[in-house]
């Protein structure tokens, strides 16, 4: 295969699966077939395209195939005859069209169909992180401490209880979106969270733009904006976290390197939501990152006020992230011995999560215990990433041994 049809095919992949799957899942009502059809569709063009060419609309081409795929399949069906004939019609009908503009994005439907209350809670973050967003059930285990196979029939017997249970594939009604809402904004951090190592870009400009999405549909909800504002404060430095490939920490960013019209954006995405009086954690988090962006107007960062947001997160909306940042605010006012009590104190699935491990390692550095190589040593096993190992490295280096 030549590489410009391999670079091809993944870039269809990257940026057009999420939007097939929930195309072909609208007309179907069956979100296995439309992973099918989706996936038949793309090792199709994994076999043609290096011999054909690349098509001038890769997304039209992979849909006219999908739809061939998932038609013949309920054809076999013959106790089906109705769904065929809805199919061809809807088929005739987009081709018809040739999408020019592209393909008509349905992961929004999509994502709340994933959070209808016929789906139990703890599967509809990883269901909307894989249909919509195109993460393998390996990577989404891995991210929720589940075993990878464990993830996996999981999420094939949630695909399961859709079809038998005949969700509709439909945005709620006002008065239901807001009680799903929060599992759709849950799946968009998480999915934005999963391009957090490395440079690429595409799954969170997709993240944001469904965030985005999510605050025109449900103004009401103040955590909407929380999370967008997240995730632009957190965007905004993103050409700041590597110089020459090499991890930088957020407090040795050069702050000229951040950009500043998205955190323009992101204050007042987070002034809006203040002014709905609706507390929420996406809000804390951002109030968070906010103080550090005010690091380019003063130079310094305000870390008493980090400590005392995070302490509002931590009492109000308890998670691994805000214990661990608790910890690390309790860390940077020079009170490690009592971040560590903080991290010490932590019942959960923490032994395979990195970030506990990396601030363990710095938190008993700055006590000066031997005992921190070995936790630095955890937290490098757990980094996939060959730049932060290379960071985490660096800074076991700097382990004093106890004074005489």
């Amino acid at each position: 295969m030549s590489e410009d049809a391999r670079r091809a095919v993944e870039l269809a992949a990257r940026d057009s699966y999420g939007r097939l799957v929930a195309w072909l899942a609208s007309r179907c009502r069956d979100l296995a077939m439309a992973e099918d059809a989706a996936g038949e569709a793309l090792e199709a063009a994994l076999r043609r395209w290096p011999g054909d060419g690349v098509p001038a609309n890769p997304e039209a081409w992979l849909l006219t195939v999908a739809r061939r795929r998932m038609i013949d399949r309920v054809r076999r069906n013959e106790t089906r005859r109705s769904a065929i004939d809805r199919l061809t019609l809807e088929a005739q009908e987009a081709a018809d069209t040739g999408f020019r503009a592209g393909l008509p994005d349905r992961r929004l439907t999509l994502m709340f169909v994933c959070a209808h209350p016929a789906i139990a809670q703890e599967m509809r973050t990883p269901l909307m992180l894989q249909t919509v967003l195109g993460l393998s059930a390996d990577r989404i285990g891995s991210a929720m401490l589940v075993k990878p196979a464990t993830m996996g029939q999981r999420l094939s017997r949630t695909k399961r209880r859709i079809k038998e249970a005949g969700v509709p594939f439909e945005v709620p009604p006002p008065e239901v979106l807001e009680e799903r809402v929060g599992y759709v904004l849950d799946a968009i951090y998480a999915a934005y969270g999963s391009s957090w190592e490395g440079s690429a870009t595409g799954l969170s400009t997709e993240a944001i733009w469904l965030a985005r999405l999510v605050v025109g549909l449900a103004p009401n909800v103040a955590e909407a904006k929380g999370l967008l504002a997240l995730m632009l404060y957190c965007e905004s430095r993103r050409n700041a976290r590597r110089d020459d490939g090499e991890f930088v920490p957020l407090e040795e960013q050069d702050i000229t390197r951040w950009d500043h019209e998205q955190i323009l954006e992101a204050e007042k995405a987070l002034w809006l939501a203040a002014q709905q009086k609706q507390q929420g954690p996406y809000q804390a988090e951002a109030a968070i990152q906010s103080v550090h962006a005010h690091r380019a107007r003063t130079g310094t960062t305000d870390w008493n006020a980090v400590h005392q947001i995070y302490q509002v997160l931590d009492a109000h909306f308890p998670s691994m992230g805000a214990r661990v940042g608790l910890a690390a605010s309790f860390g940077r006012i020079g009170r490690a011995e009592e971040g560590l009590a903080v991290l010490d104190a932590l019942d959960g699935p923490w032994e395979r999560h990195q970030p506990y491990w990396a601030m363990r390692a710095y938190l008993l550095r700055e006590l000066q215990r031997e005992d921190a190589l070995d936790a630095y040593e955890r937290a490098m096993g757990l980094t996939e990433d060959p730049s932060i190992r290379r960071w985490l490295l660096a800074q076991a280096k700097l382990i004093r041994p106890p004074s005489e």
